[in-house]
């Protein structure tokens, strides 16, 4: 029974993952413009947070939820005003860098920026407990194990629609020109500033 905890934390790493938002939208922009493992990195710190917040809940870490759910207008403004830079030096980032920059990609960069875009979105808790708590798990009734194979099935399966995306996106990358990618950038940093906005405006709610 413990096997299709995995299975399940599988299955809701993927879904949460695959939903469009300003993370999808930078990891197809970077994977475009540089690469798929540059894409990849950027899509599991995403995962990353997705897991951390999935053993919060878990595991039953109350303190911490409260504490994050008590502070997330502070969390959500860092989030909207780093969105909003994000997409704006997404827009001006010329293709010809693309060639250039090959070789001085930023992993660690791409990798934290989006750890901590996830992470400014505190409400992922309660989705996860809400959800956890429908799979019998988190707080008394779940065993560690469980908790722990649920967890490693959440990152597991975000990380696995990143590999699909950013794997896609690679074979589909020697066909854009220049052009093209003007436009992705454009398109894709407009959006993502567009979700920034949003996260401020929610603000006032």
């Amino acid at each position: 029974m413990d096997a299709s905890f995995f299975v399940r934390g599988l299955l809701i790493g993927f879904t949460i993952a695959a939903i469009v938002g300003p993370i999808g939208l930078l990891c197809i922009q970077r994977t475009l413009h540089k690469g798929f493992l540059y894409g990849l990195v950027t899509g599991l710190g995403a995962a990353t947070a997705d897991a951390m917040y999935g053993s919060i809940a878990a595991f039953g870490l109350t303190m911490i939820t409260a504490f994050l759910v008590s502070t997330q207008s502070w969390i959500h403004l860092i989030g909207g005003l780093f969105l909003v830079y994000l997409g704006i030096r997404t827009i001006f980032t010329r293709p010809v860098e693309r060639a250039a920059k090959a070789e001085a990609n930023n992993f660690l960069g791409a990798y934290t920026s989006t750890l901590l875009l996830t992470l400014t979105n505190p409400q992922t808790i309660l989705s996860f407990a809400a959800i956890f708590a429908g799979l019998g798990v988190g707080g008394g009734r779940s065993s560690i194990l469980s908790a722990t194979l649920v967890v490693g099935g959440v990152f597991l399966g975000s990380a696995l629609w990143w590999v699909l995306l950013t794997g896609g996106l690679s074979l589909l990358r020697g066909k854009f020109t220049l052009r093209w990618f003007l436009w992705v950038n454009r398109i894709s940093g407009g959006m993502i500033v567009l979700f920034g906005i949003f996260a401020l405006l929610s603000l006032k709610g």
